[in-house]
């Protein structure tokens, strides 16, 4: 028997918005979640004798091991601090260091230098190929405790097919960043008594951001409390006319994603009756999204980037403006100077561990 059709015959019901996730309300009243990976699984509930138990009932059915506590899943480690559960990818990024020798390097305080132009054609030397896909490859996956690289390991990805030497230079000031940065992951609070429990996010876009294909950059992250838990970066398929179309195209991918949390929280019990808001730096954005009249602007605009005017009109979304000054996904579609780079990775929820202890 799998493991899925045993969680079946146990009462769980699997979620139809995130497949490896199973849930159950059990005799206690409580709720009891299982996430599955394979045959690694992740065991949740607030109450500790129904997790005894089930695993009971698991490993009379299939030969496992119980390894206690979490601290160590697909590659991502988890801490148990007095604060919260930290959780980083510190191992997995010394072996990157340690597999393109570049433990000794000098650590850099940005990811990505301001002004970057890269480009596909040009005069500079190429190099390997297979090297280049390998880096950035790995730094792919360390995004997902890093939002802080999202941005730029997107960028280097741009360029796979045949990189050059500015490009191979982009991909190793990332690693000489990771090398100083290696202690940075996401705390999630234990208990978020004086904070709002809620999940909101923030949208951004830069406006042709690409120098060849002239397309702008997409990013946006979704919070719950002051914990990133949902972010993007990641190059338009579309060359859009204006910072206004820029900014309600990533507004409607981000709308995308909000109606996917909603559904996942009211599967988890964890539902927020009122909308979820998205923060955005640009007015006329909000405007177009929120006014159903046929504005000679939107006319260009693919029909399914009105799902946001949608969603609006539904209450689904709540659309509200925030100073650019403050707007965190920012950081996730331009290089930003050192300052202000920090300023909003504090912003976003990456911390360091040292910071906790």
């Amino acid at each position: 028997m799998k493991i899925d059709s045993f969680l079946v015959q146990q009462n769980f019901t699997k979620c139809p918005t995130e497949h490896g996730v199973y849930v159950r309300n059990t005799d206690s009243g409580e709720f009891l979640i299982i996430c599955l990976y394979v045959d690694d699984l992740l065991v949740t509930d607030s109450s500790k004798e129904d997790i005894k138990v089930f695993k009971g009932r698991i490993m009379d059915e299939f030969e496992m091991s119980d390894l206690g506590e979490l601290s160590y899943f697909l590659g991502i480690e988890f801490v148990s601090t007095s604060k919260g559960i930290f959780m980083h990818q510190k191992k997995y990024a010394e072996d990157i260091l340690k597999r393109f020798n570049m433990m000794e390097c000098n650590s850099v305080i940005t990811p990505t230098e301001t002004g970057i132009k890269l480009q596909i054609d040009g005069d500079e030397k190429k190099v390997d190929p297979t090297l280049y896909k390998q880096i950035v490859g790995s730094l792919r996956y360390l995004c997902n405790t890093r939002p802080d690289i999202a941005y730029c390991v997107g960028l280097i990805s741009r360029f796979m097919e045949k990189p050059k030497t500015p490009h191979f230079l982009a991909a190793k000031r990332i690693l000489r960043y990771v090398k100083g940065t290696l202690d940075l992951g996401i705390l999630y609070p234990y208990s978020q008594k004086n904070i709002e429990r809620e999940v909101f996010g923030y949208s951004d876009s830069d406006w042709c951001g690409d120098k060849d294909a002239r397309k702008s950059t997409t990013g946006y992250v979704f919070k719950f409390g002051t914990s990133p838990i949902s972010w993007c970066s990641k190059k338009q398929g579309v060359v859009v006319l204006s910072t206004c179309e820029a900014e309600y195209i990533v507004a409607a991918m981000a709308a995308c994603q909000a109606l996917w949390l909603e559904a996942l929280m009211e599967e988890l019990n964890l539902r927020n009756c009122s909308p979820i808001r998205l923060l955005m730096d640009n007015k006329s954005a909000i405007d177009l999204a929120k006014h159903h009249v046929a504005h000679g602007r939107s006319k260009h605009i693919e029909t399914k980037f009105h799902f946001l005017r949608d969603q609006v009109s539904k209450e689904k979304l709540e659309l509200e403006f925030c100073r650019s000054e403050d707007q965190v996904a920012n950081i996730l579609t331009k290089p930003l100077k050192s300052i202000k780079f920090k300023e909003l990775r504090d912003k976003l929820g990456v911390t360091s561990l040292t910071n906790l202890n």
